[in-house]
């Protein structure tokens, strides 16, 4: 069994992508996988928090390719997504460029990048998302995911500004978001559109309940960084993105 070694750049306040990749990735079938992370300073949900935070991506860049990881995730969707559109592309050029002057050849994704590759790859159109930010923050990804060409049919901002709560949100007050979200029609529903926001014990839960394909920030970063390793995606129990082999549900 081969053994890929990931890098993580996350915010400091952040606990739950370090919690769920490892979970979802030990499930893989043929691979094994060790997590090493840089974190970058930020408490506050705000966009004065999240500039800032940005501000120190090439220190972490730089630390990370210390560990010569085979794939990097930029780990902070809303991070990518108040630059506007086109921004994970951007980010992730600049990434690979410092990357490659110091000689590393590591693979870069973000979870902003991520979210869009994967409801691309479950043919999606016309989505909903469940959000734990402040509405003008949640109207943000609204707009940068339209900006991708996506239809947003309905969503839901849990409007948490403390990244630290937003790693404790219950599951049951994601769920009640998410039935109250009509899916008729729907091609997907990303039930976290937050890697900080825990998610990955309801995404299989919550497909077989609502009949529509569910995702996450973290299903998607888990499938972009198999495909970045050109590694089969063969994941059970985490929904219908990482079994790609297998027919996707429609409403």
């Amino acid at each position: 069994m081969t053994s890929h070694r990931i890098g993580l750049v996350v915010p400091s306040s952040n606990v739950t992508v370090e919690t769920e990749m490892p979970a979802i990735l030990r499930r893989h079938p043929d691979a094994e996988f060790s997590f090493h992370s840089t974190r970058m300073r930020m408490h506050t949900v705000s966009p004065e928090g999240l500039k800032a935070m940005n501000a120190q991506r090439e220190r972490c860049i730089l630390e990370i390719g210390d560990a010569s990881p085979e794939v990097i995730l930029y780990a902070c969707l809303v991070a990518i997504m108040v630059g506007g559109p086109d921004e994970h592309r951007r980010v992730e050029g600049a990434v690979a460029e410092q990357l490659a002057t110091g000689g590393s050849e590591a693979r870069i994704r973000s979870s902003a990048g991520a979210l869009v590759e994967g409801l691309q790859a479950l043919g999606a159109q016309r989505i909903a998302l469940v959000m734990p930010y402040m509405k003008p923050l949640a109207q943000q990804v609204v707009e940068y995911l339209e900006a991708e060409g996506f239809e947003i049919a309905d969503w839901r901002a849990l409007e948490v500004a403390d990244n630290n709560e937003v790693g404790c949100i219950p599951g049951d007050r994601v769920m009640e978001a998410a039935r109250s979200i009509d899916v008729t029609g729907l091609d997907a529903l990303v039930i976290s559109c937050c890697v900080q926001m825990p998610s990955l014990s309801l995404v299989q839960a919550a497909e077989d309940e609502l009949g529509v394909p569910v995702l996450s920030a973290a299903t998607a970063g888990a499938y972009s960084i198999l495909r970045g390793l050109d590694l089969p995606v063969a994941i059970e129990g985490a929904g219908s993105l990482l079994r790609a082999d297998l027919p996707v549900a429609t409403v």
